[in-house]
């Protein structure tokens, strides 16, 4: 399969695309992203874009694909609804319209966040923002649509996109696993139970920590 990845030079992005890139069932890795990146392998092919919405100036080569793992995004940190909504649900989603107006074939895979809100109800503003984000990738007419929800990810051998406190709560991962098992996962994890939604399906949309480690198998 040939996929596409956004969020490469990121955390989560670059865990997937390491994944990707050594499993023998994907043939071609296209990132797209506003910079280039460190990782260099015959499997690999970069866009470099200064905005997103360019990726229609490319529809011939982006229509050769058979899914598209979306592992960009932002922290909510610092950001009010309004901002956070432009960086995540506007980002997203208008990416995701071009791109299932270029394929429909494509598999559409979204990284959102454990406690995301699909009510879009909540107190809690970002999981209001993502499920809200959630709601509507799955309306869009991909072949099919999944979101990721994550929680803490074990990075995979060779990420250099890892920050300090990461690796802190890295080699803490034993205590994560028997208190709250269902918060934890690795990169790996997340990256081979994306492939194998693009290869064989899964029966929810929706996949939980306990989802992603299933279909990691």
């Amino acid at each position: 399969m040939k996929i596409i990845i956004t969020g490469a030079t990121g955390l989560v992005g670059e865990g997937v695309l390491l994944v990707c890139l050594e499993n023998p069932s994907v043939t071609e890795v296209l990132s797209i992203s506003r910079k280039p990146l460190s990782h260099k392998h015959d499997k690999l092919k970069e866009l470099i874009v200064k905005d997103f919405d360019e990726i229609k100036n490319h529809d011939t080569q982006i229509n050769t694909y058979d899914a598209c793992f979306f592992c960009a995004g932002v922290s909510s940190v610092g950001e009010d609804e309004a901002s956070f909504t432009k960086k995540t649900y506007d980002f997203v989603i208008s990416f995701a319209e071009i791109l299932s107006n270029i394929s429909p074939k494509i598999t559409f895979i979204y990284v959102s966040g454990n406690r995301t809100d699909s009510t879009e109800q909540g107190k809690v503003m970002w999981a209001r923002v993502k499920g809200r984000t959630e709601n509507a990738l799955l309306k869009l007419p991909f072949k099919a649509a999944y979101n990721f929800r994550p929680g803490f990810m074990r990075p995979v051998k060779g990420q250099k996109n890892v920050r300090f406190i990461y690796r802190v709560f890295d080699a803490l991962s034993f205590l994560w696993y028997l208190i709250v098992p269902n918060w934890i996962c690795t990169m790996r994890e997340v990256g081979l139970a994306m492939i194998n939604c693009v290869s064989k399906g899964y029966s929810t949309p929706t996949l939980e920590v306990k989802d992603i480690k299933l279909q990691a198998k």
